[in-house]
């Protein structure tokens, strides 16, 4: 068996006035994970939740996300979440706010047996 990425999907979340991190990291991995319907645990007769996945937040501050709030997230398998700088800060026109820009990956693992990985490759 060998753990092999299966799907990459691609959010953006926002946080108009609040400038909260946390806040626009789970906006921006729900915006990633509520336009898909995975079905390819089914396809390989494998239990949804064996998936283990990767969920990768930018944001201009990374050590202000509550990692914990954004793997609530997920609906199914294990999970871990990296933050790293990246994003968005639009400063509002008087200086003691603005909008903050979220942008998360979300990398879904499964362990596949041998003849489903490439070969090895």
């Amino acid at each position: 068996m060998a753990m092999k990425r299966v799907v990459l999907e691609i959010g953006m979340g926002t946080d108009i006035r609040g400038l909260d991190s946390t806040k626009a990291a789970v906006r921006a991995l729900r915006d990633a994970l509520w336009h898909n319907s995975l079905t390819i645990t089914h396809a390989l007769g494998v239990d949804v939740d064996s998936m283990k996945v990767v969920v990768t937040i930018g944001v201009p501050k990374p050590e202000t996300v509550d990692k914990a709030q954004v793997l609530a997230v997920l609906p199914h398998g294990t999970g871990e979440v990296k933050c790293v700088e990246g994003g968005l800060m639009i400063p509002n026109e008087a200086g003691d706010g603005g909008t903050l820009v979220a942008h998360a990956a979300a990398e879904v693992f499964l362990d596949l047996p041998r003849d489903l990985d490439g070969g090895g490759r």
